[in-house]
């Protein structure tokens, strides 16, 4: 290539996210206008939070090349934090089984210390693991004792609409970053264990380690009522019911045309929308510092040749922790914020599919490496997975029209055009891949 067409090629590429957002707030407003304000607010209100997922997975992948399929585990880590901080705790599980839960955690921590002074002391060989073995074993005895009837206390407390401790009863807005932290957490668990591993074993890994964590929020009650999920959640915004009841809103409303329960829905996701915007904007400018600092460029070195990164002295086990607990961190504020937007915990709706397929199909379609392109992904593919059922119910609904009314294969049709979203997606996958095979805003290299 000669220098003038580089020169030529340098404008268009600079131009390319502009227009490509340019077009996806084209694509928004055209739902406001054809579908209602109240449907493109919510498409974009959970394209943001899509958009940061994203650029969690990003950040392991794009920057470290570490393959994370456990996007719905922390997703859901996430979705407890807001249980766990916003929630009022229930003074009657906690008198009927918090000293139980106490005493069982207090056994579990003893265990632990005798297990590490016990371990010190004695020389490796088969006694001394034979002694760590009844150890735990005694341990985990003790801390059942203790924690089974005090579950069982727990769950028995108004079970209808409670059994289970509750909260803080903090702001909800303080659920996000501890959601993040919760998620960083069980990312460095897992880390220190399989971040050693093949990247093949690794996703193995991190995907039975996902399935676990959503296993326990399902069946452990006590802790934010498993299956029989968490309802009315606080919410950092007003209630549309509350903005229909201000005679000031009403006049507001009425002024610019609008009825008042489309304009409360309006308000309240718009509001939803302004602050999830801030969020995504001061990550993506947190995370574009450290793509452009030494410990990004070191971290793409690390990516491209290990062998060479490791022989100049970089240690790549600590480096990989590090950027799998900082994209899990995302991966929790987002699954937080969600759960705010929704207003209730279902640990039943965390599903590879929505939490897992679908956010790897953002980044690969945005640009694997690129901030950005990721972000704009997020909005891209939500949008597609939002408007695909609509738009296959119109396709089917053109396709049946030619068809004799009543027969077997327009049946078939209608019944199968529900399900039109996976062929939807496979198809912008595919097509992505093929003319756009670095992604729609790809990462820039030579920098």
């Amino acid at each position: 290539m000669s220098a003038g067409t580089r020169i030529a090629a340098a404008p268009a590429s600079l131009w390319r996210g502009p227009l490509l957002y340019a077009g996806m707030a084209a694509l928004l407003i055209g739902v406001g206008v054809l579908q209602g304000w109240n449907v493109a607010l919510s498409i974009l209100c959970f394209g943001l939070i899509s958009a940061i997922m994203a650029l969690g997975v990003n950040i392991a992948w794009g920057y470290a090349g570490i393959f994370n399929v456990g996007v719905m585990g922390f997703a859901a880590l996430g979705g407890l934090a807001a249980v766990l901080v916003a929630q009022p705790p229930v003074a009657e599980a906690w008198a009927a089984g918090g000293a139980g839960l106490g005493l069982s955690l207090l056994a579990v921590a003893v265990t632990v210390a005798i297990i590490v002074l016990v371990r010190a002391r004695m020389a490796r060989g088969a006694a001394r693991g034979w002694v760590t073995a009844a150890l735990i074993g005694a341990g985990y005895a003790a801390a059942r004792a203790a924690f089974d009837p005090a579950v069982d206390a727990i769950e028995a407390v108004n079970p209808a609409s409670q059994g289970y401790l509750g909260g803080l009863a903090a702001p909800i807005v303080l659920a996000w970053p501890a959601g993040g932290l919760l998620a960083a957490l069980a990312a460095w668990g897992i880390g220190k264990t399989a971040l050693g591993l093949r990247s093949d074993y690794l996703a193995i890994a991190t995907l039975g380690i996902s399935e676990i964590v959503i296993a326990v929020l399902k069946n452990e009650d006590w802790l934010s009522r498993g299956v029989k999920n968490v309802t009315g959640l606080p919410r950092p915004v007003p209630y549309e019911i509350d903005l229909q009841a201000s005679a000031d809103f009403v006049a507001r409303a009425a002024a610019l045309g609008l009825d008042p329960g489309e304009a409360s829905g309006i308000a309240v996701k718009g509001l939803y929308a302004l602050m999830f915007a801030v969020v995504l904007g001061v990550l993506i400018w947190l995370a574009e510092r450290a793509l452009n600092s030494p410990w990004g460029r070191m971290m793409r070195a690390i990516r491209d040749n290990e062998t060479a990164a490791a022989a100049m002295g970089k240690n790549i086990t600590r480096r990989h922790l590090e950027t799998f607990v900082l994209g899990s961190a995302l991966v929790g504020i987002a699954g937080a914020m969600m759960v705010t937007f929704d207003g209730q915990f279902t640990p039943a709706s965390y599903n590879p599919l929505r939490f897992t397929f679908l956010i790897w199909v953002m980044v690969i379609v945005g640009g694997s490496g690129s901030n950005w392109g990721s972000v704009l992904g997020g909005f891209l593919i939500w949008f597609a997975w939002v408007e695909a059922e609509p738009l296959g119910l119109w396709l089917a609904g053109g396709v049946v029209a030619l068809l004799p009314e009543g027969s077997a294969a327009a049946d078939h049709v209608q019944a199968g055009a529900p399900h039109m979203r996976m062929i939807f997606m496979g198809v912008i996958l595919l097509t992505a891949m093929r003319f756009a095979p670095r992604g729609l805003i790809p990462e820039r290299t030579g920098r």
